[in-house]
Order: structure tokens, then sequence, then C-alpha cells
């Protein structure tokens, strides 16, 4: 009886909450501009809005020429200050929280969660859920048992600020109605070793009524494989009522096959676009491609053109400003205070009412040794293509430019990791070159102009990313491997991996 009444309240607020959700979005662009000077108007007296001049701050333009666009290591300054003790520097008072980050591309990075801005990271997670109880028409999910793949909930004190890795600060904030189903447990969740842990959900979890899952893809499949070799079963055959998994961190999309065949049955997937810095986006409609950017979530977006990305007056859109299917490095300023931040994040969209969009990469993670800047997307939605062509299924890829080759012209190296290889690989190499020719011009210019020759593929071990990750001290939690790379820092390091 308690469990049909917890799903009869889940599928009433989960309605209402999409019903209030819709008008919200209707004046996006406009409510935008008014968050900007909102944000605006709550920082004049810090720091950093002192020295931006922010009191003559009264349109999107005057903050484009009073505020620059800034990444981390234009920020460290401030934030040094900040894990010092100082208040008042970017956001009024101190930080509720600093997420620490892996950092890869500027060392260890420790983004500020203000009080205001630590409600929306849950509220965009409990968005996703209740969307998709309102669409599915059914919350059974909420009787169930629900895993949490995530960093440890343990925090250090930085001067009176809470720090740790993200997913272990929101861990401190799931509703208390998920935390009596919400597995593993806290003593687990706190175990640093990543394989060690997911060994000890192992046991937590596989005699339990598991209905909901989540964790970013490469962690998903590592727990799914230890489950189907411990057991010798597909994971629906150990979770009969597995309904759902919430994913996030990276593109979903080239883990589909392997991720479809370890469950064995039909599962619903929701993905979703959270970081550090805030909740972006989530996947609203299950049923089809594209996630809802949130714009009522304390967060101003602005969108330069990724072809003007780094260069001196490149333009900075607005969502009344965007096209569709076009690619934009996205811009923040934050009820946090990040101000005109750079995430490194490529985004396109692909729907203006709503809007909805697509990551399609980083702005640090391309291929572009020879003028062609190849993007995460080209190269997930080619290898996407050729698998559907050939019965083979891939765990992991890295793409990195072999320019001085040992014989003659350079090429695309492609470092993939086989679940299943390819009966012909001359002709699986050959249709993904030409997927990838069709997606990149440039890439076919220097193909058809005898500059590149085709791309190889390097086949790996199996669990080469794991090992490789491993030895990196970036196993598990958040921890992601680039796929794509403008030299060969990784794809040297997965040399000894090779078959």
């Amino acid at each position: 009886m308690l469990n049909f009444l917890k799903k009869q309240a889940a599928l009433l607020w989960a309605k209402k909450h999409v019903r209030k959700a819709r008008v919200s979005g209707n004046n996006a662009p406009q409510d935008q501009e008014m968050l900007l000077l909102d944000l605006v108007r709550k920082a004049e007296k810090t720091l950093f809005g002192r020295e931006r001049d922010f009191e003559n701050i009264h349109s999107v333009k005057d903050f484009q020429k009073k505020v620059a666009v800034s990444d981390y290591e234009d920020l460290k300054p401030y934030i040094e200050r900040m894990k010092k003790g100082q208040a008042n520097i970017i956001w009024p008072g101190i930080p509720e929280y600093f997420a620490k980050t892996s950092g890869t591309t500027s060392g260890s990075k420790y983004i500020p969660i203000s009080h205001e801005g630590m409600p929306f990271q849950v509220a965009g997670a409990q968005s996703a859920l209740f969307h998709y109880i309102a669409q599915k028409n059914n919350a059974d999910f909420v009787g169930g048992k629900m895993i949490f793949l995530q960093g440890s909930p343990e925090l250090e004190d930085l001067y009176g600020v809470k720090t740790g890795r993200l997913s272990g600060i929101v861990a401190h904030h799931i509703p208390g109605y998920l935390q009596k189903n919400r597995l593993p447990s806290w003593k687990t969740n706190t175990i640093e070793d990543w394989e060690t842990k997911v060994d000890q959900i192992i046991l937590e979890t596989e005699h339990e009524n598991m209905t909901l899952i989540s964790g970013i893809p490469p962690w998903l499949i590592m727990y799914f494989e230890k489950l189907t070799e411990k057991h010798g079963k597909k994971i629906k055959q150990i979770f009969p009522n597995l309904q759902l998994i919430v994913t996030g961190g990276v593109n979903y999309e080239p883990y589909r096959e392997k991720m479809e065949d370890l469950l064995g049955g039909m599962v619903d997937i929701i993905q979703t676009f959270p970081a550090s810095e805030g909740f972006f986006a989530f996947q609203d409609d299950y049923t089809r491609e594209g996630l809802l950017l949130l714009t009522n979530h304390g967060i101003f977006y602005e969108f330069i053109p990724l072809e003007e990305y780094g260069k001196p007056g490149a333009s900075r859109l607005t969502l009344k400003d965007i096209e569709l299917n076009k690619d934009y490095a996205m811009i923040l300023t934050t009820n946090s205070g990040l101000w005109a931040y750079s995430i490194g994040d490529v985004i396109r969209f692909i729907s203006k009412d709503p809007y909805r969009i697509l990551v399609s990469g980083r702005t640090k993670h391309y291929t572009s040794a020879f003028g062609e800047h190849v993007i995460a997307f080209e190269a997930e939605e080619a290898i996407k293509a050729t698998l559907q062509k050939f019965p083979a299924q891939i765990t992991e890829f890295h793409l990195a430019p072999q320019v001085n080759p040992e014989e003659g012209l350079p090429y695309h190296e492609w470092l993939i990791e086989f679940e299943k290889k390819p009966e012909n690989p001359e002709a699986f190499r050959h249709e993904l070159d030409l997927q990838m020719r069709q997606r990149n011009t440039y890439y076919d210019d220097l193909i058809s102009g005898n500059i590149l020759q085709p791309l190889r593929i390097s086949y790996l071990q199996k669990n080469a990313f794991q090992d490789y990750a491993k030895s990196q001290g970036k196993l598990g939690g958040q921890n992601k491997i680039p796929r794509l790379a403008n030299d060969r820092k990784i794809a040297d390091l997965l040399e000894v991996y090779k078959l």
C-alpha cells in the first residue's frame, strides 16, 4: 500500500512540475536577459563586480563590453583568495562548497557552488525524473532500490568551505523520499579505490530489487560486466524490474550497443548534462534525441560560434540569436559567481521550441593537426553509422593524429577497444573513413588532396581503457578519457595495450 501511495504521489508531482516547467520556458530569451541583470545587481559590491564596474551594466551589451570571456586560469587568482577564506570575491559571501574536479586541462580545479546555486544542482536531476514519470505515466521505479554510482561523499573543510567531488556533494542533498531506497551504503560510497568500491556495490545490490541505476556510461558498463561475469546472466535477468538508467558526463550513443547487449532487455534511458559549474540540460523526452536546456536555473548562457572561438572579437550570442545545427562554445554566467566562463563544452541546437541541444564536443578536445578540426560529435556519429553496417561492438576509442609516420603520408589513428571485432576489418576501416569524410569537409579535402592517407585502426586489448585510467589514477567517479586529441600524449601511452 505504501509503495502504491508513493507512486501515485510521484505521478501527481511530476505532472504538476512539467506543466509549470513548460510555462516558465515560454519566454526563455527575455527571461535570460532579466536573469543576467539580476545576477549583476547581486554581485555589484564584490571584488569582481567593483573591478568590472557592475554598477553601470544595464544590458547584455554592457555586460559583454565590461566582462571578457574567461576560463579557469583567468578565474584562478580569485579562487585562490576564496580558498583562503576571503569573502565577497566573485559572489556575495563565501561559497557553500568547492567542487573539486580532476582538471583534464588545468590541473585540479575548485569550482565554487553558492548557497543559491546548490539547489539547482539537485533540481535539474529531479526535473529529469519528473519529466520521465509524466511522459511515461508510470512511477513504478520509485518503489524499488536505486543505485547512484558516484564519488565519495566525504568532504574536506577548506577555511569553512566544504570541498569534494560534485557527486559526493550532491549525495548530501538527495531528497528524503529517495534516501531510504538509495544504494550503495554510505560506507561503501566512501571507498576511494574504484575497483574495490564496485565489488562492494555488487555485494550490496546483486540481490536487491533494483529499479533505477545512475552513473556515467563507462562505469555503468564496468559494474554491469562484473555482475554478468559473476552470475552468468544478463542484467535484466539479475534485476528484472530495472526500469530506468540515468546517465551523463559523456555522449551515451557510442556506448548504446554494448549497454543493450549487457542489459539483455528493455530499459529506458535518460541522458543528462550536469557539471560542477551547473546542471545545464536533460532529456525531457526519453524516446527521442536532444536535451532540454534549463534556461531558468540560475545560469545565463552565451554562445560563441565554434569557428570564432578563441579569436579576438568573437561573436557572443544569446538564445535569441542562435541557429539550428551549428556548433557553439557554451559560455556561462552563474549564481555562484562564474562570469562569462567558458566551460569548454561545445553544443548544437536541434530545436528552438523548446530549446533542445546536443553536446557535440569539447573546445580543447579535437583533432586538427592538419587544419581539419574534427570534433567529438563527428567522430561519434561516424563510428555509430559504421557500427550500424557491421556486426561489431566497441567499448571505447581514442582518435589522435600521426603526423610523422615511419612511412607514407600522415593519418588519423583510431585506437579502438572492441567488444566484438568486425569480421572484415578492412571494410570496417574503409566505411569509418568514408563516414568521417561525409561529416567533415576539411578532412575529406585532405584525403582527396593526397595530404592525408585514410585513417588507420589500432586494435586494443580488453579493458585497455580501464587499465590506462587506473595507471593514471583516473579510474572511476567522474573521470573521463578524452576521445579526441590534437597530440599523441594519450595515444603513446595506449601503445602498450595494442594487440
